[in-house]
């Protein structure tokens, strides 16, 4: 059997990239320190035989005993909640998780998957957005520690493959959704799903008129899985193209869900992009994917996830005592 590392494993990506690795017959190592995973995520796949959990820090050195065959670097806080109350590990898991990651991936002999993201386009001045276009990002931003990690992330990526021969995967992940997402995360499905089971009003930031489009967990894993599995080693988008405006999708939402709350506004946080919509001509010609899952399918899923939580995980508003980590 085939041995995969998955970093980040107890996040809402990486718990499902190890339930699928293990139904295709993998042994899977997951790795997080829960700074933003829960282990709830994972709790499921305890006593399967073919999981062995680790809990560390990427950013420390990575020793993994035996044949590895892949690895997929999933770690890192992913959305602007977290990421702006622990800017430093961001950035660090993104550098040193990085760099810990591709030596072991040489060491080992093993090929390597990245995920990156679309952030790395920050607000773009062109739409949508292919995987040439360089990005408009501002480095010094409130979003500049996530956005600046994963596109040094790339960079040293391509450096390990264009010097050291390392085969390497980067895919950079569109806004996707679906359960095991954190409801107190700050993205707009979990927050506006919250806001509706706790009878709060909807917040949209700005006037609403901002895109995003949304993809589901299960297109995204299975985009992911054929990345990795290509001859392909340029980034990739992975995501559904639908566009829609925030507005409209709060809309669609508080409708989907039978909910009453009433959309209220508020100021539009610093550099949050306009429009963010992929260009997928790449993935559809060199993976033979595109998202098959429509919005109204996986919200509902995802709604009945969220309706399934328990009133203290629905009353949360702090995910944890981020202080423990907070040491340099």
């Amino acid at each position: 059997m085939e041995r995969i590392l998955i970093t980040g494993a107890a996040g809402f990506l990486g718990s499902h990239l190890a339930d699928r690795f293990l139904k295709e017959g993998f042994k899977v190592i997951g790795m997080d320190n829960y700074i933003t995973g829960n282990p709830k995520n994972i709790e499921h796949l305890k006593k399967n035989p073919d999981f062995e959990f680790i809990e560390q820090d990427v950013s420390r050195y990575i020793d993994i005993s035996g044949d590895l065959d892949y690895i997929l670097h999933f770690a890192s806080p992913a959305s602007p909640i977290d990421y702006l109350k622990i800017p430093i590990q961001t950035l660090k898991v993104g550098s040193l998780g990085t760099h810990n990651v591709l030596g072991l991936a040489k060491a080992k002999k093993a090929r390597v998957l990245v995920a990156s993201t679309s952030e790395v386009y920050g607000d773009p001045l062109v739409h949508p957005q292919t995987e040439e276009y360089y990005g408009n990002v501002n480095p010094i931003g409130p979003r500049g520690v996530y956005d600046e990690a994963k596109r040094f992330q790339e960079a040293m990526t391509m450096a390990y493959h264009n010097f050291h021969g390392l085969e390497t995967r980067i895919v950079r992940i569109f806004n996707t959704y679906g359960p095991r997402m954190r409801l107190n995360d700050g993205r707009v499905i979990p927050a506006f799903m919250g806001q509706i089971l706790r009878g709060e009003d909807i917040t949209v930031f700005g006037d609403g008129s901002q895109t995003r489009s949304f993809c589901y967990v299960d297109d995204q894993v299975e985009g992911i899985f054929r990345l990795l599995f290509s001859d392909y080693h340029l980034p990739v988008n992975i995501g559904n193209p639908e566009e829609i405006s925030i507005l409209d999708f709060a809309k669609e939402v508080i409708d989907l869900t039978g909910g009453k709350s009433k959309i209220i506004y508020k100021d539009l946080p610093v550099n949050d992009p306009m429009q963010r919509c992929p260009d997928i001509t790449k993935a559809r010609n060199i993976l033979n994917w595109e998202p098959k899952i429509r919005r109204k399918e996986g919200l509902k899923k995802t709604f009945e996830y969220f309706k399934s939580l328990t009133r203290e995980e629905l009353y949360q508003t702090e995910h944890k005592d981020f202080s423990k980590y907070i040491k340099i």
